[in-house]
């Protein structure tokens, strides 16, 4: 994320150096362009592109700098846990940078890392690589990111709390000044480096088990025939609740909340603690998308009909599909053998990398045209207003509770309620 942190810094005022290694990114942000679709960033780097903000894939460019945020991938692997390798190799290349800095330097972790990987891989990395000890002139940091995609401009720049996690006095002082615009608008919370790390997987996983909570009670409202919306309204009202993300539907996707609770039960399984509870939660939400194909085959047979799939961002104002619902839905469709046709209004391609045989149709009125079903995916606002008139048959199944007119429908049926 760091092709967002880069250009909300610059405009709070720093100077900023992002340093990729992927020369179209580089060459993108200095070009004043955004190289991801995200809300408000476009206008960002437009306006620091060549003032305050310059990209480089050369990391010694660090040195004229005083602190550097490691944004770098931490991806899954088999067993749940991250994958550290990247996030290793960028500490030794900006360790190798450092050793001709005169002067300290914060090294703080911005990606989502499991307790202890900042003071017991990153820091050594980088002391190993720079020659320089880990609290003298190296600072060690964790400031972890509680960003949605699609609102993540709006979540740096306005957040509800920003997380400083040092055990070096000095280090915590340049991570408070970093946001001192912010200061007046949010919680800082001062922790040490762990406590860091483990309140941004405490932080997702909560909201994941929320979600799959929610989805589980509105299985249950289905089975009663219980509107499961008119439930959840009345439930949010309780403040010890809150009525965010007790939305009912198909589940939860993304790059982070997968990510980060398989990285919590892997590290509880590694300790010898068995997550019953985080086991349960990931299943219900692994659940949501056959069932979802299950209620299409109460009203059409699959392996006969033509399926469009509305929505394939894993939501909505993003391009993003990792983790995506509607993938793992057009996945379940094809092993029913549906001739599956779909339409996102913007994250088309990122799709079609995963899944290329599929159609992808010009628009949500295309995809409807001669199909016997559709199903929305991504609740994007264009979806309130289909036209069916062009469908073979009328059957709409939604998984996102989407503001359609059903009375023009043969049959609707919502995911969970």
């Amino acid at each position: 994320m760091n092709v967002l942190a880069a250009p909300c810094l610059a405009d709070l005022g720093h100077e900023v150096v992002n340093v990729d290694i992927d020369e179209d990114v580089v060459a993108t942000i200095n070009d004043g362009e955004a190289p991801i679709h995200e809300e408000g960033l476009q206008e960002r780097i437009g306006r620091n592109a060549g003032d305050r903000l310059r990209a480089t894939t050369d990391y010694d460019e660090v040195v004229d700098t005083d602190l550097t945020l490691l944004c770098l991938p931490t991806p899954s692997q088999e067993d749940g846990s991250i994958d550290l390798a990247v996030m290793e190799a960028g500490a030794a290349a900006l360790g190798d940078a450092l050793a001709a800095k005169d002067g300290r330097h914060a090294v703080v972790v911005k990606s989502t890392v499991v307790p202890g990987t900042t003071d017991e891989v990153v820091g050594p990395a980088v002391e190993q690589a720079s020659g320089e000890t880990v609290g003298e002139d190296i600072g060690l940091g964790m400031n972890p990111e509680f960003l949605r995609m699609s609102t993540a401009v709006d979540d740096f720049l306005d957040p509800d709390k920003v997380v400083v996690g040092s055990e070096q006095a000095w280090v915590r002082d340049l991570l408070r000044d970093l946001y001192a615009d912010l200061r007046e608008r949010t919680t800082v919370v001062d922790t040490g480096l762990r406590g860091a790390e483990m309140i941004k997987y405490a932080n997702n996983t909560m909201l994941a088990s929320k979600v799959s909570l929610v989805n589980e009670l509105g299985n249950v409202c289905k089975e009663l025939g219980v509107d499961a919306y008119d439930v959840f309204d009345a439930v949010g009202l309780d403040d010890r609740i809150s009525a965010e993300f007790l939305r009912s539907g198909l589940g939860w996707g993304g790059s982070c909340f997968p990510k980060d609770v398989d990285a919590v039960r892997a590290l509880a399984r590694e300790r010898g603690y068995e997550p019953e509870l985080l086991d349960a939660v990931v299943s219900v939400n692994d659940l949501q998308p056959r069932r979802m194909v299950d209620l299409l085959a109460e009203h059409v047979d699959p392996e006969e009909a033509r399926v469009a799939v509305l929505g394939v961002a894993f939501k909505p104002d993003t391009d993003d599909v990792r983790g995506s619902r509607a993938m793992d839905l057009i996945g379940h469709l094809q092993e029913r053998r549906a001739d599956v046709v779909a339409y996102d209004p913007v994250a088309t391609e990122n799709a079609r990398e995963s899944y290329p045989d599929v159609r992808y149709a010009a628009s949500a009125e295309a995809a409807l045209d001669g199909a016997d079903a559709a199903m929305v995916a991504t609740e994007w606002p264009e979806f309130s207003d289909l036209d069916f008139s062009g469908m073979a048959r009328k059957v709409l199944i939604d998984g996102r509770r989407v503001d359609v007119d059903t009375a023009e429908l043969d049959a609707y049926e919502g995911l969970t309620w």
